[in-house]
């Protein structure tokens, strides 16, 4: 409210404009609630809440070791235990954001509520007499290991398989459960091998029928589908068939299901799978086709940008097609002023011969504030921002603060000598050449920084050789360091070490030299005529003969 105030005070004061800048950053209390512990802490119970009702559900009637309901609820709260311990451990920065613990184990009981509801149904009767089995097969084992895996990769996909296999065990009936659990791991295990890295929605049509293949054949081992592998002549043909299409048809259902859900919960959890990368790297984007006609030299910057951020990468484990994307992007606020930029500056006057270098400095950094307001003014995605915020950092726009420290230099010169006064001196602060931040704050952010200031030297090498090259890559990435632009992301000296190596490589292929190619024979001997030519008309001259245009002697006699 108060800054409400000072902004309409300032403005009716002439001092500030009527437009206001977007921001990324969120409330406070926005904030606060993604990273709260007590949010973290009441989503687990609504959890073991939902799963005891399960339980309660399944342990009704039963005469095994599960037979009394709360003996089942122990047995699920100790895994659970173990679950949040192992989660704590092993992924800790998923585990402080609420989102990611909330979207995990919403995951998991959304598959385990549906086991089981199949199940139930094929308990009642719902498919029909002797359809038992139907609700094995039609169960959606790998539903939760799918959608993990493509949101937050192998490792995650993995820890909710072993979990939805161990309480899915739990609420099959007794002569089920063992085949359940089994069917569970294995179908999980296929699901996060076939969608790790996944690139394209119809690959998870192939991540189906292999779901539903591998749920066939232990529906098989375990006598699932009216064949008894064990005893000769034992094989109902019309059973085997209805059971294998019910397999896969569970199987291709729960990757129907997972792509249908991905664009909701990307939009929920704020996650950029591998597959919309890749639908956000199309070229003919409004943004980058406004940039080939009002900006075409920042466009192309763009693109040598990506192919050197994408390959380092790649080279670290990296999220590659991430950096590339972004890559294109970092510079977008440039069409603001696109003149301004050296890229864009053809063989005319500079516009910054104009301006004093506190000026220049300032519509240069101001790039990185319009490149934010015109991403969220276009909806671009939250991590392509973040990089367009950071790409700079904090860093010193040198040439123009090195200009304003000449300028003080040459003004105290001309006060010692008699010529101004000291109130001419201009005051040099290095903080006003220095871009607003923050500092990279993860890998990719700190890839593209240092891939963007490399091509930028790039271009000032004269006669660029291998020596050259590595030198330049191995000064900017010291001078990043010494300057504290890396401090905050978590690349390390020897992932900076493979990257530095990664931007050699992709330069020297780049800027290598290429040999001259010799000229058409046909323009040889042309050539060879006329030097001919040349040399008979020189020495004709020199022996006394008449022009022919003239009539007169063109050179003088011989003695």
């Amino acid at each position: 409210m108060f800054k409400a105030l000072k902004r309409l005070q300032l403005r009716r004061r002439g001092l500030m404009t009527e437009k206001t800048r977007r921001k990324q950053s969120e409330r406070e209390w926005v904030e606060r609630f993604r990273e709260s512990g007590i949010v973290r802490g009441l989503a687990l119970l609504l959890f073991a809440a939902g799963l005891g009702f399960l339980l309660l559900g399944a342990a009704e009637g039963r005469d095994d070791v599960l037979g009394t309901p709360w003996r089942a609820l122990a047995i699920a709260g100790v895994v659970l235990v173990a679950a949040v311990a192992h989660f704590l451990l092993n992924h800790p920065h998923s585990f402080r954001r609420n989102s990611r613990v909330v979207l995990i184990f919403g995951m998991m009981f959304a598959q385990l509520a549906l086991l089981r509801l199949t199940c139930g149904l094929a308990e009642g009767g719902a498919f029909g007499e002797g359809g038992g089995s139907y609700g094995f097969l039609l169960a959606p084992f790998a539903l939760a290991p799918v959608a993990i895996t493509i949101l937050l990769g192998r490792n995650h996909g993995l820890f909710v398989t072993v979990l939805c296999a161990v309480w899915g065990a739990l609420l099959l009936e007794p002569g089920l459960a063992m085949p359940g659990m089994v069917t569970g791991l294995v179908a999980g295990f296929v699901a996060v091998l076939v969608t790790d890295g996944v690139r394209k929605r119809s690959r998870l049509v192939r991540a189906g029928i292999l779901i539903g293949l591998t749920v066939t054949l232990f529906g098989l081992l375990f006598g699932q589908i009216g064949a008894d592998l064990y005893a000769p002549g034992g094989t109902d043909w019309q059973a085997l068939g209805y059971g294998v299409l019910a397999a896969l048809a569970g199987g291709v259902a729960t990757a129907t299901v997972v792509g249908g859900l991905l664009p909701v919960l990307e939009s929920v959890f704020r996650i950029t799978t591998e597959i919309s990368w890749i639908e956000l790297a199309d070229l003919n984007h409004p943004l980058l086709r406004r940039m080939t006609l009002e900006a075409p030299g920042t466009y192309h910057h763009s693109l040598v940008v990506a192919n050197l951020a994408e390959a380092a990468a790649e080279e670290i484990g990296a999220n590659a097609t991430m950096c590339r994307v972004s890559s294109y992007f970092h510079d977008i606020g440039k069409l603001v002023k696109p003149g301004y930029f050296i890229e864009n500056i053809g063989e005319g006057d500079n516009p910054h011969d104009d301006l004093t270098p506190t000026m220049s400095a300032l519509v240069i950094t101001a790039h990185v504030k319009e490149g934010v307001d015109i991403a969220l003014k276009n909806k671009l995605n939250s991590d392509i921002i973040d990089i367009i915020e950071q790409h700079h950092g904090t860093s010193l726009v040198y040439f123009f603060y090195r200009r304003a420290l000449d300028q003080q230099e040459e003004a105290r010169r001309q006060v010692e000598a008699g010529e101004a006064n000291e109130d001419d001196i201009p005051e040099v602060a290095e903080k006003s050449f220095r871009y607003p931040g923050p500092r990279p704050q993860f890998k990719e952010s700190g890839i593209v920084s240092i891939a963007d200031a490399v091509e930028s030297a790039s271009r000032t090498l004269q006669k660029p050789t291998p020596g050259k090259i590595r030198q330049m890559i191995d000064d900017i990435i010291h001078a990043r360091i010494r300057d504290g632009q890396l401090a905050e992301c978590d690349l390390t000296l020897r992932e900076l070490g493979v990257i530095a190596d990664s931007f050699n490589a992709t330069l020297r292929s780049m800027l290598h030299s290429r040999i001259t190619y010799p000229k058409d024979d046909s323009d040889l001997e042309k050539a060879a005529d006329k030097k001919k030519s040349a040399r008979k008309k020189k020495s004709g001259a020199a022996s006394g003969k008449l022009s022919p245009k003239s009539g007169k002697k063109t050179g003088a006699l011989l003695p």
